[in-house]
């Protein structure tokens, strides 16, 4: 709870930073690839990380939206690139074949706007 009383802000921002989180330990992987046992360290506990920031995107997901807001964050939207990047993970840990894949291009766009009010659509 933050000290305003307030922990709706706290669970707003909790995606965000642990995003931000998981990107900074992907990225301190890569200086780490000539070695594989740090490397498979670091992906496991990304891997661990992409669980955690999962279960606060359900969360949040599940907290009432504010209705007068004219965007909503699209919870959806960030756990099936959530998803994307588990499987990529988990596809390098216990490779199924020798061969690269395509990567799949991430949504990244997670501002929805609301549905048009009464007002908006008359005009």
């Amino acid at each position: 709870m933050t000290t305003s009383g307030n922990p709706t802000i706290a669970y707003c921002r909790a995606p965000a930073l642990s995003l931000a989180l998981a990107m900074t330990l992907a990225s301190a992987t890569l200086s780490a690839a000539g070695d594989t046992a740090p490397e498979h360290a670091q992906l496991a506990a990304l891997a661990r990380q992409l669980d955690l920031l999962d279960r606060t995107a359900r969360h949040s997901a599940s907290l009432a939206r504010a209705e007068r807001a004219r965007y909503h964050f699209d919870y959806a939207r960030l756990q099936q690139d959530i998803e994307r990047i588990r499987a990529g993970v988990r596809d390098y840990l216990t490779p199924q074949r020798a061969q690269p894949r395509d990567p799949i291009e991430l949504l990244s766009d997670y501002r929805q706007p609301d549905r048009p009010s009464d007002e908006e659509g008359s005009q």
